[in-house]
Parts: structure tokens; sequence; C-alpha cells
């Protein structure tokens, strides 16, 4: 923390316990009291904080009663902290100095994958980079030797130290890829190599003892461009294209010494033109906010060398000035690695290992882990609920279970008027039925009393014309049916 963020700088405690004042005038605790002013504007006496008079407090500008001006809940969420001047050094200063400690302890451990063509220096790179034989000189196959017809995967490990900082190494080479008449789908064993490391951490984290995690997911790919001068070729447009996702990609144009200054400047912006064309992710070094303008220059110079235009070696030559220094003669003269005006190295360097390599393992972590991870899980069909973790109001949450709970009111309102009107329905139908039968029975009923009427009239007038009634048969039976 700068001494400006203070009101006076910091003074630690004197031998004797006790504190130093502001002054720079030493006293004992135990014998002495100061007064001074908090952060707050109280005076404090001797440790204690005196408030202002609680009749301030009660009135009705005061945060105690809500008044204007008291801040709401949504409205203190809201705000910014309040940045504070400290009176006097409190510690928390040395927080930095403490994760230094642990880190230092525990070690770092660090992942990088190389990915080129044969022949393109990766290990005399790697060699040069960390300064220390991790490859030793290969063979070269003869002729007629079986050279494979895949892609193969090694891993080599070492456990270096500089300065008391242990730093496990693993390089990941890929030997073959490029190197076939055929190359298609060269990239997928290495895509699996990257997704396997991913699923060996996700299962890890899924134990019940999390307690040990070894982290073996790449970190850094570093991929060799072949130096030809004009653009990238399809496999090194497709095999980006299929790694941006998963790695931190860092290009790299292998033996540049090869080339002439212009030509290397020209070769650049071709590359970084078919990034940008195909949409392809590569690493750029984070902004943070508060930097310093050294710091912001760094970033600058390391961004405008991407791609970088390397030479790898581990041996000594001598310079034409009489210097030892790493890098390879050539009758015309002699490049030096670690020269800045001759190779990119440098750059590299600073960004792979010196200034960003925990933000290679972050942004690993952080972004394309979690990713991964997100697909992974939401492939075997592992979803989450999102309002778990949102900050909610309690009038909001419960205005809102108010009016879930009138929607369900108001469902079954409708629900139950529905089977109402279903049951009168039903009820009105039957009784309409009900009425047609009676009224057809009353039609019946009343044809029957009109016949025999008619019948009546019928005899009447034939007894009083004096004519003889016949008897007709069933006519008895009538009769003692009308008596009835």
């Amino acid at each position: 923390m700068a001494d400006g963020y203070y009101e006076h700088p910091p003074h630690p405690p004197t031998s004797n316990g006790g504190s130093i004042s502001p002054n720079g005038t030493g006293f004992p605790d135990t014998t002495a009291r100061s007064t001074m002013t908090s952060p707050n504007g109280h005076s404090v006496d001797g440790g204690r904080a005196i408030t202002p008079n609680s009749a301030a407090y009660s009135n009705g500008t005061g945060y105690a009663n809500g008044g204007q001006n008291g801040l709401t809940s949504s409205q203190a969420a809201s705000a910014p902290p309040a940045r504070k001047k400290l009176a006097s050094w409190v510690g928390f200063s040395n927080l930095p100095n403490q994760v230094h400690r642990k880190s230092v302890r525990r070690g770092f451990q660090f992942v990088a994958m190389v990915v080129g063509e044969s022949g393109l220096g990766k290990s005399t790179l790697i060699n040069t980079l960390f300064e220390t034989k991790l490859y030793q000189p290969k063979s070269i196959p003869s002729p007629g030797a079986d050279r494979g017809k895949t892609v193969q995967i090694e891993s080599i490990s070492a456990e270096i130290e500089e300065n008391g900082v242990r730093l496990k190494l693993t390089v990941v080479d890929t030997p073959g890829f490029g190197d076939f008449v055929n190359n298609d789908e060269s990239w997928k064993p290495i895509v699996d190599n990257i997704e396997a490391r991913f699923d060996a951490y996700l299962e890890q984290e899924n134990r019940v003892n999390r307690l040990k995690l070894v982290d073996n997911r790449v970190h850094a790919c570093i991929y060799f461009i072949q130096p030809t001068g004009h653009s990238l070729k399809p496999i090194d447009i497709e095999f980006m294209k299929r790694l941006h996702t998963k790695v931190n990609l860092i290009p790299v144009i292998a033996k540049s010494d090869t080339m002439t200054d212009d030509e290397i400047k020209l070769f650049k912006q071709r590359i970084l033109g078919d990034i940008a064309h195909h949409g392809i992710q590569i690493f750029v070094p984070p902004q943070y906010e508060n930097e310093d303008e050294e710091t912001i220059q760094e970033n600058e110079e390391i961004l405008s060398k991407v791609p970088f235009a390397v030479v790898g070696s581990d041996h000594i030559v001598q310079a034409p000035d009489g210097r030892q220094v790493r890098g390879r003669s050539y009758p015309w003269g002699v490049i030096e690695v670690d020269n800045e005006e001759h190779c990119d190295f440098v750059k590299l360097r600073q960004m792979l290992v010196r200034t960003h390599m925990e933000e290679l393992r972050e942004h690993t972590n952080d972004v394309l882990y979690e990713n991964y991870r997100t697909d992974k899980l939401k492939a075997m069909g592992v979803s989450q609920d999102e309002t778990v973790f949102r900050e909610t109001n309690p009038a909001a949450k419960q205005a809102e279970e108010r009016a879930l709970h009138e929607a369900k009111l108001a469902k079954m309102e409708a629900e139950m008027k529905m089977v109402f009107q279903q049951k009168v329905q039903e009820k009105e139908s039957k009784l309409k039925q009900s009425e047609e039968e009676l009224y057809a029975r009353h039609r019946e009923m009343k044809d029957a009393l009109e016949k025999q009427r008619q019948e009546l009239e019928d005899k009447k007038r034939r007894v009083e014309s004096g004519r003889p009634l016949t008897p007709e048969k069933g006519s008895q039976k009538k009769r003692f049916g009308l008596g009835k």
C-alpha cells in the first residue's frame, strides 16, 4: 500500500511494546495516552472512540430515524466503499508478504506445450527459455527407419529452483505434428490430451477429499510457425481454430534468423491478419487498473512483438567485440539470443516467465477451464439454479411470493368455476330431457281423453236418435275403465 494512502507514514511498533505517534515520539502503551482523530471525524482517546451526543442521532436528519440523509439498503449496496485514511500503521499491508511466503513454501507448477513441425527448434527453444537441459540432443533417424503415422504426445518434467523459488516445469511435446503427407485431424491427439487433463482435474474437484489437487492442465501452448514469409498454412489455421478456446495460444516464428527484418515485419502483419480474419483468440497480457507507466509500456512492447520472431540456441559463442553470449555464429556475423535487436526471444521469455506466468495460470483456471467444465456438466445433464446466487430484496421477494399465491388462487377459482358450469350444464340437460318426457306423456294422455270424449258423444247421438247401440267388442272394458 502506498504511503500516500495514509494520513501519516506507517510506523512499526517500538521495541518496548508501545507505539510510535505520528510525530515520531515513542511511548509505551501502559503509561501514555494520546488523543487523535479517527477517520470518521470522532475523537479517539487512548483507543476509545468518543462519539457525539446521542441527541444528534435522534433528530429527524440522523441515520437512526431514517431521515433524508439515510441510505436505503439498495443505495447502500450500490454505493462504492468509502476510502478512509488511517491514522496509524495497522498491519494488513503485510498481506502480500504473507502470500509471498506461502507461495514460496508451496512452490509453483507450470505446464507448457510446444507444437510445430519437426526441425523448427522446439526443444532448443525450451532449453534456452529455462536455461536448463530439459531436452537432450535428438538422434536423427535413418532414411529407412519407421517414423510412425500418428502424432505422439510426450511429457517431460523437471523441478528447477531460482533464488529459493521452486518451479515444477512440465513440457508437453508433440512429435510428428505436420510431418505427414496427409495431416487430416493431426490436431485430434493434441485436443484429446488437453481435454483429458481438464477431465482429470474435474474428477479431482469432485472427490470428497480435495486437499491435494494436482494441476496438470496446459497453461500455455507455444505454436511454432514455419518461416515461409508468405502467410499461415491451412494446417496452422485449422490447428489454432481447434485449440484457441482450450489453451492460451502463443504463436512464434521459428528460426527467424533465416529472414530479413523487412520480411519478418511483413510476415507478422500477414499472420495477424489471418488470425483476425478467422476469429482466433491468442493470449493477450491483461491490463489492470492503477498500473504504473512502466508496466503499461512493457505490456505495449510485448504486444507489439506478437507473433514473436525467435531464435533458440543453448551454445555460447564469441561476439565480434569479444563477449561470450548465447547465440549462433554465421560467416556474416553472430545472432545473439538475448539481444532484442536481433530477435524477440527476450520479450517471449518476459511474457511467458518473468511477468505473465501467473496470468497464464489464472486465465487457464478462471476462463478456459471454467468454460470447458460448464459445457461438460451441461452435456451430462447437470443444471444450476441461478436464483440461488441472486441477491434479492426481502420486500420484493415477499411481493413476488404474494403474486405467485394470488395467481395460484386465481387458477383454483377458474378451475372451480369451470367445474361448477359443467355441473350446471349437465343438470340443465337432465331437466330438459325430463321436461320433454313429461310433455310427451301429457300429449299422449290428452289424445286418449279426446278420443274417449268423441266416442261418448257419438253414443249420445245414437241414443237420442233411437238407434240401438251395438256393443262393440271390448266396449265393456272401456266402460268400466271410464267408470273408474
